[in-house]
């Protein structure tokens, strides 16, 4: 295969105005426009690798410079120098000794690094002629292994029970491929329930998703007590009860009243309560969930690194593992995450609301039931509604189940036309807003 260089890095603060419809409101996050910091890993061959981390609008830019920023790792360095060692990739870009300063594993440079390496491995699955979740299915566990920093999660996950679970994971995966290619993945909808919208808009998006095959829905909750128990009696009505409801607070609440407002939505038998407290607090997730059993506690989606989900898995905070695309580094952390709650036994239930993060985190979970987990009990991936036209291989949503991709590379590659008409403050889209 000819040798591919790394020739140019573009990054890209693309933004769409979904705050305008209401989209993606919650408690928390009452006026988001759904963006991105994307960057293209421009090569001397006709393949390239597309990466992002996913914001909110304001603040982008800030992402922006600091891919800007860590792309000089990248520049010049051919494609088998990077995917030679992935672990060392990570650790570099992660690990410049006065850059990290500003927030080691975490906040704007984390994300940054989640955009690179996310670029990296979709140019690895392109050159490779694979989707990403067969690339990383058909890697030796010695392999996966080596991609992996257990540096600060060893006490909790060695490298030998690591390896364990993914040559455990070899037996049968056959046979568990050709289940998601008959059925796909199960999932839910968000997409129903944001915080913005009117009754009449809910009532009317749930009868809509029953009729599409839907099966779990989740309500943003928050607000006042009484109107949350409200629109979530309203969604009961429309879902019944034998279809699963999952409400989520995004993290409005301090300990003591996350526990007062949980068992007050109990008679909604919600299948999860999603942050219902800050996510750093892994204490009090740990607290809430001894409080309000039956009802299930999720978290992760604002986790910043592999170190705070092996606290999470640690104390017995969390009863569903909510990882995300990039919020932390990237597949190779992600990949720890995966290997420490199968280990813990926490079934993993991805965020993906928000610009590509569907099309990424589908990859991560057929991985997950391939190779590591090998299970789909009380398994789904979130699914919204949103922007997928504007992507040139989106997710394929059949009867609330993901199907499986088939086009090499990692599904996050955005339209040309839409860059340009999105990008922030450039784009049509923008001028004169």
């Amino acid at each position: 295969m000819k040798t591919i260089t790394i020739t140019n890095i573009r990054v890209i603060d693309l933004r769409f105005p979904t705050s305008r419809e209401a989209i993606g409101s919650d408690a928390i996050n009452k006026d988001p426009d759904y963006s991105a910091a994307y960057c293209i890993l421009e090569t001397d061959s006709d393949l390239e690798g597309h990466g992002l981390t996913f914001t909110l609008g304001r603040g982008t830019e800030l992402c922006v410079s600091a891919i800007q920023y860590l792309s000089k790792f990248l520049l010049h360095r051919t494609l088998d120098s990077l995917t030679s060692d992935l672990n060392a990739l990570y650790l570099q870009l992660s690990g410049d000794t006065q850059f990290r300063w500003l927030g080691p594993a975490k906040g704007i440079i984390h994300l940054a690094c989640g955009a690179l390496l996310n670029a990296v491995w979709d140019l690895y699955a392109k050159a490779e002629d694979k989707p990403v979740w067969r690339l990383l299915a058909d890697m030796a566990p010695e392999q996966v292994i080596a991609a992996i920093d257990f540096r600060y999660i060893a006490d909790a996950l060695s490298p030998s029970e690591a390896l364990e679970i993914l040559r455990n994971g070899k037996h049968r995966q056959a046979d568990r491929l050709a289940k998601l290619e008959a059925q796909g993945y199960p999932a839910y909808t968000t997409s129903a329930g944001w915080f913005g919208f009117s009754d009449e808009k809910i009532r009317r998006l749930c009868r809509e998703g029953i009729a599409a095959g839907w099966s779990h829905f989740k309500l943003k909750v928050g607000g006042d007590a009484s109107d949350d128990l409200r629109r979530g009696r309203l969604m009961r009505e429309e879902i019944g009860w034998d279809r699963h409801l999952m409400v989520d607070a995004n993290q409005k609440w301090g300990v003591e009243e996350a526990i007062q407002r949980t068992l007050q939505l109990g008679e909604l038998k919600p299948w999860w309560m999603e942050e219902p407290t800050s996510p750093d607090d892994i204490l009090g997730h740990a607290r809430i969930r001894r409080e309000t059993v039956p009802t299930r506690i999720a978290t992760g989606e604002h986790c910043h690194n592999s170190v705070m989900f092996k606290q999470l898995f640690q104390a017995g905070a969390i009863d569903v593992c909510q990882i995300d695309s990039c919020r932390v580094a990237g597949i190779n952390e992600n990949l720890a995450i995966l290997l420490m709650a199968a280990k813990f036994g926490v079934p993993v239930c991805p965020h993906a609301g928000g610009v590509g993060l569907c099309e990424y985190v589908q990859h991560l979970s057929i991985f997950d039931y391939l190779s590591v987990a090998c299970s789909l009990d009380d398994r789904v991936i979130e699914y919204v509604d949103h922007l997928h036209e504007h992507f040139r291989y989106p997710v394929h949503i059949s009867r609330g189940h993901y199907m499986v991709p088939d086009q090499p590379g990692y599904s996050g590659e955005i339209f040309p036309e839409s860059l340009e008409r999105f990008e922030y403050p450039t784009g049509e889209i923008w001028k004169g807003a």
